[in-house]
């Protein structure tokens, strides 16, 4: 009988528990998402807990992944469709990292001189663009950094993630950064700083190679969310795309979008700004 009396009493406090859980989820605070040293990436010192998804733990969380429909469109409506749409990075310890998408470019395949994929060449190193829309494509530059592409509906054709406004875990962001980036390691970064740049960003969300063909509509390490807000269409700026000068008329199509007025953007296009404005 006494045994009869504790169980309700044991499910009471699990319940508690897990509605305890629930309500740390939803705090802003930063510090309930620094990581343990467990990651597989690099060593961080010991803080606070992991944080888990709403997503991951509950069928009716609070968030709203994005599924294959959403990346099965051209590379333009999508590079354009991803700004305001908030990036997860999930670390193997549970910690989450979050950035708003405030910058991509649009790579459109076979003709596009500018893209890996141009005349139609299919490599091991560029399956990714080639796969299904919503497949990633990471590669890497100068030996040491890495850029992550999306591919979109089209043999070839992708975007590219070229800037982050940091939302959530910006100290594990930091931490990230400083590990692995080269020279001033010693210099604290700004949150401007944290993935203001393709290669930024991989960094700060602890991406490489390994997430070469991951699936974003399906995988559970990282996957896009739907933005609280979109930027509405005269927000959005279009300008050339940066560092292609080698792909000749190519390098000027105004195939890079940004959110206007975004202090997280890469770089900034005054004349085009100015233009769309007149």
């Amino acid at each position: 009988q006494m045994k009869k009396l504790k169980q309700p009493s044991r499910r009471t406090g699990q319940k508690k528990q897990r509605l305890a859980e629930a309500e740390q989820l939803q705090s802003p605070s930063d510090a309930a998402q620094s990581p343990s040293p467990k990651d597989p990436y690099v060593g961080l010192p010991t803080t606070l807990g992991p944080q888990r998804s709403i997503y991951f733990s509950s069928p009716k969380g609070h968030f709203t992944r994005l599924g294959s429909e959403f990346f099965d469109q051209p590379a333009v409506p999508l590079a354009r469709a991803f700004l305001g749409q908030v990036l997860v990075r999930r670390l193997a310890n549970g910690t989450e990292l979050r950035g708003r998408v405030v910058e991509t470019e649009a790579y459109l395949g076979p003709e596009d001189e500018a893209a890996h994929s141009r005349g139609g060449r299919q490599t091991p190193r560029n399956r990714g663009m080639f796969m299904k829309p919503g497949t990633l494509y990471v590669y890497i530059i100068y030996g040491m950094y890495f850029c992550m592409n999306v591919s979109s509906r089209g043999d070839g054709a992708c975007i590219l993630l070229r800037a982050l406004e940091p939302v959530g875990g910006l100290e594990t962001m930091r931490q990230l950064r400083t590990t692995l980036r080269k020279g001033t390691a010693c210099r604290a970064l700004k949150d401007r700083e944290l993935c203001s740049g393709p290669s930024k960003l991989c960094q700060a969300l602890a991406i490489d190679k390994s997430f070469d063909q991951k699936d974003l509509a399906q995988d559970e390490a990282i996957w896009l969310e739907r933005g609280p807000l979109g930027p509405s269409e005269q927000a959005v700026v279009a300008t050339a795309r940066v560092g292609i000068g080698y792909s000749g008329e190519w390098a000027q199509k105004p195939l890079r979008f940004y959110i206007r007025g975004s202090p997280w953007v890469s770089v900034v296009d005054r004349v085009a700004e100015q233009e769309a404005q007149a």
